[in-house]
């Protein structure tokens, strides 16, 4: 009998029997699930498996939080339930079977966006700084701004418009190339494409609303004798940079199947890259640049119409929701567009202020829940990780789950958005959310910003409380209080010292990509971005886990403490490639030992994010600490974490 054979039984029928599963594949820490029926999944019943940390829904798949257990897991309930397990990509194939196709759409944007969001993030700080710069007059410089009375922050501001202008101007090149990186097809030819779209022999899409007709054919156009075509730019411009990078992957995709492989090299390339081209400049970048204008007109107008307090009221009750769908990721299209047509966007603003509601609420939650461990180690990670603009850890691990919180959430956010929109609060660009949001607004509504996070950081606190003790939205009760379990072998008190597995960047856990690792369910720890690719030991210990793609792997100490490192994150996907494992599973271990050599050229090709968390997963054992101030640079072998048997 196998070790998890009566709870995968249980998991079997919580889930609404064989018949229910249409396919099932798991990665390091979680059962991932495509369900004929989501309904028949019986959430409360499968979150009471003991061995279960958590559960929720993610592009059409049902994911059951296990942990380091979970190949084991895996092999038992494939072996009573009879179902063959599948790839994690074939999964995400028939995961799409239950999206409709608004939610295939917005799959489709998240998976475009996502790659691009952190340069997004970058290029937000970047105007938010050139922002305090020149946009603020500050009375202790005589109503100066700080580059009229400082030639070397002059000089800072004029270099920091390089990156701001190649992340938010040339814009349409990431897209295409994300587009091409999704599609699967040749990313270079995206790349190209983008180029062709903001090359500096086209008239620069910011000049073109003030430049007249006559003028544009003149001294704008590609003369054909015949007839002629626009030589407009599309710089910032998101739509035109989706269909151009669409038509150009179909192409690809279409002319390898047509084209003999023997020549595919010189033909493929040719005919798909220069016929996106030309539909690029004469039908799919007009349409585009037309139709990204009517979104912002539209939005516009409910931004600065008669009744755009009705607006910013349902805009801020609906954000969060707007995340679990995954319809949150149009904002970006629509903010980019704003801000390329009118200056200015009111929808960021509110986007942050939604954020800091959903922080609050949990933040509530965590107040009233401090003395349940395992409620706090959830709940305090999720607070600062939406504090920082991340809302998916507070969403799924708290807010949702219990739902009082939600919805005071949404009520703050409601409010605050009916404020913000009344008072026109404008954002320069887009970038990190939450409370570093404010360095995006303008500095004129600085003053007016501050007053509407108080509302969003208060209202939710207050109403989460009061719903708390009133009884309403209540969904489940939380969970008890938990009783503290000594292990034998290890005495109260005791303390293991953790190395770096890894050289280079070292930071917060809740900043981690993956909402599972950032509402620190799965454990407490540190995330690491790594400059190097090579994973050693930390503690002295025992090859608990070792996946075969060699991307992740657990140790247990010998004092009972349990690691897991989980070197970037949907990396299973790599299939073992660029992996090479040192240690097999139930190796003995000295700290510093080589576990896995990686190559992040690979992991980074593929368009993954390399970010390495290292993870205490018993967290109900030891209490876990960061050794030392993050963010920071780390060397392998340098003392990173202390963890304390409760």
């Amino acid at each position: 009998m196998g070790k998890f054979e009566k709870e995968a039984k249980q998991l079997l029928d919580a889930i609404g029997g064989k018949d229910n599963v249409t396919a099932v594949s798991h990665c390091a820490t979680r059962m991932r699930f495509v369900l004929a029926d989501d309904k028949k999944a019986n959430v409360k019943v499968i979150e009471d498996l003991p061995t279960v940390k958590g559960t929720f829904t993610n592009a059409g798949q049902f994911q059951v939080i296990i942990g380091n257990d979970v190949p084991l897991f895996y092999n038992d309930f494939t072996a009573v339930s009879g179902i063959e397990g599948v790839s994690k990509e074939a999964a995400k194939s028939a995961a799409k079977s239950n999206q409709n196709a608004i939610q295939r759409v917005m799959t489709m944007l998240a998976e475009i966006f996502t790659p691009i969001i952190p340069a997004l993030i970058v290029g937000g700080l970047i105007l938010g700084f050139r922002n305090v710069l020149e946009g603020v007059q500050w009375s202790a410089l005589n109503g100066k701004t700080i580059v009229e009375v400082s030639p070397f922050w002059n000089g800072v501001n004029h270099f920091l418009w390089l990156p701001g202008e190649a992340i938010f101007h040339y814009l349409p090149v990431g897209i295409t190339w994300s587009v091409s990186r999704k599609m699967g097809t040749s990313q270079i030819l995206g790349i190209v494409l983008g180029i062709c779209l903001v090359s500096p022999q086209l008239l620069n899409a910011y000049a073109v609303p003030g430049t007249d007709a006559a003028t544009i054919a003149s001294d704008w156009s590609w003369n054909f004798g015949f007839f002629s075509i626009a030589r407009i730019g599309y710089q910032a411009q998101v739509i035109p940079a989706l269909l151009a990078g669409l038509a150009l992957s179909y192409l690809e995709i279409f002319w390898r199947k047509v084209v003999p492989e023997v020549v595919s090299m010189i033909f493929v390339p040719f005919l798909s890259l220069l016929p996106a081209l030309i539909l690029a400049h004469t039908v799919l970048g007009p349409l585009g640049w037309t139709i990204g204008q009517w979104m912002s007109t539209i939005v516009l107008a409910g931004l600065t119409g008669p009744v755009k307090w009705l607006f910013g009221a349902v805009f801020g009750a609906l954000y969060a929701p707007f995340v679990i769908t995954g319809l949150h990721h149009m904002t970006n299209a629509i903010d980019t567009q704003l801000i390329a047509d009118a200056g200015g966007t009111g929808l960021w603003p509110m986007i942050a202020l939604s954020n800091i509601a959903q922080g609050s609420a949990v933040f509530a939650y965590f107040l009233m829940n401090r003395k349940n461990e395992k409620e706090a180690q959830i709940s305090l990670p999720a607070t600062i990780s939406a504090y920082l603009g991340i809302t998916e850890p507070a969403l799924f691990g708290v807010n949702v789950k219990y739902v009082y919180p939600f919805v005071a959430a949404m009520i703050g956010s409601s409010i605050a958005g009916l404020l913000s929109v009344t008072f026109n609060i404008q954002a320069a660009s887009i970038g990190i959310g939450g409370l570093p949001g404010i360095l995006s607004i303008k500095a004129e509504y600085w003053g007016v910003f501050a007053l509407t996070m108080l509302v969003a950081i208060v209202v939710p606190m207050i109403l989460t409380v009061v719903f708390k003790r009133a009884g309403l939205f209540a969904k489940k009760d939380e969970a008890p209080e938990e009783v503290k379990s000594v292990t034998p072998s290890v005495s109260s008190g005791e303390k293991s010292d953790l190395i770096s597995p890894l050289t280079g960047q070292a930071k917060e856990l809740s900043q981690a990509t993956d909402p599972v690792f950032a509402s620190g369910v799965m454990g407490q720890g540190v995330l690491i971005n790594p400059s190097e690719g090579l994973l050693v030991a930390p503690v002295d210990g025992e090859v608990s886990v070792l996946f075969p793609t060699n991307h992740a792997v657990g140790i247990t100490a010998a004092n009972g403490l349990e690691l897991l490192m989980h070197i970037g994150m949907d990396t299973v996907s790599l299939e073992g490639k660029g992996f090479t494992a040192h240690v097999k599973q139930g190796d003995k271990v000295k700290a510093g030992d080589k576990l896995i050599s990686f190559d992040i050229d690979v992991i980074q090709a593929a368009g993954l994010v390399t970010e390495t968390p290292v993870i205490v997963t018993n967290q109900t054992d030891f209490n876990t600490e960061v050794l030392g101030e993050l963010p920071r640079s780390v060397e392998r072998g340098q003392a990173i974490l202390t963890a304390k048997k409760n």
